[in-house]
């Protein structure tokens, strides 16, 4: 019997029946206590919307422009990193998704499929998802293999100066490369459904790292990067340059006087400080101080398309999603991926119309969420 996904949390349930502990923990799983998730919730849910009636919606778009270029869908992939783990071949899943809808899949430096395979199945709906780390030496060879993959578009995620503790993940003795012992063994064993399909495709791997004399740690510090890291990045990269992982305002000022192309507000899904302000809150201050010219993207904590809407009345200007999506490859497979993506569009444009307006530009959202 297929499986009926009517939404994230249904998503999320069944993906919790069917991975593994240690694997849904590494996807689920926030910094410290996990206040920081419940409080990005909380946030989202204190929003209301002011439906207004007797307005003709009877014609909605939520396709958008994200440089210069047409989207299908109001909101992209988040870059993940070894994705894999959600099911075999999560990575093609999503490439393939983002082809379909025109939208941007976020490739992570610790994908479990090499970048080069991804933006060829996503059709060239691929962003290149950058850490820094150590003294910067493997960083930059990624860059340049990037450009030569045909990458036109790096994300610089600047929120992970020390991998931040996850208690779950950790318990379970989490690691990359991945490392099978004792526990996870008899972990895998109750799992029989994920361990029969995700292993014997083969051990999951950070698939960026076969570069000769590159070996990425995971836990390596990533604190040397600052404003010179930036500058130099910007100097050799001649695409689109968003950095992610913004919740300051004078921060968000800074790059866009350093020449960024975009701002991405994000907390990395609470995953990084616990006590982190959460992004939808500091959305609306960081879109007034930068002004209407730097596109602003969000992620952290969307669930629903009513998510997705309260994100561009407060001034985001796109949407990425990310651990949902790998909640619905687990529970479905990419079947399960494309009914969840079909909810969140529904959710999406049946939301636009509860509220009086016929697409998402700033003009028609304008007063649409009271904060």
């Amino acid at each position: 019997m297929a499986v009926q996904i009517h939404s994230s949390a249904d998503a999320r349930r069944i993906a919790r029946r069917r991975l593994p502990w240690m694997v849904f923990d590494y996807i689920d799983g926030a910094a410290g206590q996990e206040t920081g998730a419940v409080r990005n919730r909380a946030a989202f849910d204190a929003l209301e919307f002011r439906p207004r009636i007797l307005r003709d919606v009877s014609n909605r778009s939520i396709a958008v422009d994200l440089f210069g270029k047409p989207t299908k869908a109001p909101f992209g992939i988040s870059p993940m990193g070894m994705c894999n783990l959600s099911g075999p071949c999560a990575d093609l899943m999503l490439a393939r998704l983002a082809a379909r809808e025109n939208v941007p899949l976020g490739v992570s430096t610790v994908a479990s499929t090499a970048m080069e395979p991804l933006i060829e199945a996503a059709e060239g709906n691929a962003w290149f998802q950058l850490y820094f780390s150590g003294d910067g030496t493997g960083t930059f060879k990624l860059v340049e293999r990037a450009k030569a993959a045909g990458y036109e578009t790096i994300i610089l995620t600047v929120d992970v100066p020390e991998v931040g503790r996850r208690p779950r993940e950790l318990r379970h003795g989490f690691k990359m490369p991945f490392r099978i012992g004792p526990k996870q063994f008899v972990d895998f064993a109750l799992h029989p459904r994920w361990s029969i399909t995700s292993l014997l495709a083969g051990k999951p791997q950070m698939a960026n790292f076969d570069m000769p004399g590159f070996d990425f740690d995971r836990t390596e510090s990533r604190a040397k990067a600052d404003w010179g890291t930036l500058k130099r990045l910007r100097d050799m990269w001649p695409g689109n340059l968003v950095v992610k992982g913004v919740l300051d305002s004078a921060d968000a000022v800074a790059l866009r006087d350093a020449g960024v192309d975009a701002v991405q507000i994000s907390s990395h899904g609470a995953r990084q400080l616990e006590s982190a302000p959460s992004p939808i809150t500091a959305l609306r201050e960081i879109c007034a101080a930068v002004g209407p010219d730097l596109p602003l993207f969000f992620d952290t904590g969307l669930r629903s398309g009513e998510d997705v809407v309260k994100a561009y009345g407060l001034g985001a200007n796109f949407a990425f999603l990310g651990r949902v999506l790998q909640f619905a490859i687990a529970a479905g497979g990419e079947e399960g991926l494309q009914q969840l993506w079909s909810v969140l569009r529904d959710e999406t444009q049946i939301t636009l119309a509860q509220i009086g307006a016929t697409s998402l530009s700033p003009d028609q959202l304008k007063d649409a969420v009271r904060v």
